[in-house]
């Protein structure tokens, strides 16, 4: 049986691929969404790609994956600095949750170095760009398999 993945990403990620490439590139999430489909196949992985400019819609997310889910990729994107309820609604998680960010946030302004967020994930990605997201679904499926 398929291990089901949710990955969930905060505000603006819609607008990846548009908004400001020079930090984020140019790839959109409809491309990640699809890189990571077309690796999951091959980890006996299914995953549920959801993303939202609101703080509750994503809590709303992790709750609907403490049902079915066996593990989260989470890019709370500006969530991350602020908020507390993302943190609390990953801790009602039991599976492994990790977090990815497409830029190196400590490589930039001092508000986000630090991520709330990071208190529950199992392991955290920063600065590989989109391929966050594939190396993340990579780690999750080799934790989910031992």
């Amino acid at each position: 049986m398929a291990h089901k993945i949710y990955i969930l990403n905060g505000p603006n990620l819609n607008l990846l691929g548009k908004r400001q490439p020079e930090i984020y590139g140019h790839a959109t999430l409809a491309d990640v969404q699809a890189d990571c489909k077309a690796l999951a196949g091959d980890l006996n992985c299914e995953i549920s790609m959801h993303q939202s400019n609101h703080e509750g819609e994503i809590i709303d997310m992790i709750h609907h994956a403490r049902v079915d889910g066996a593990g989260i990729i989470i890019n709370p994107a500006a969530y991350s600095h602020t908020s507390v309820a993302i943190l609390d609604a990953l801790n009602t998680f039991d599976g492994p949750v990790i977090e990815v960010h497409i830029s190196n946030i400590h490589k930039r302004e001092a508000f986000r170095h630090h991520s709330y967020v990071s208190a529950r994930a199992d392991g955290v990605i920063a600065g590989c760009g989109v391929d966050g997201y594939t190396l993340a679904l990579r780690h999750l499926a080799r934790l989910l398999n031992q």
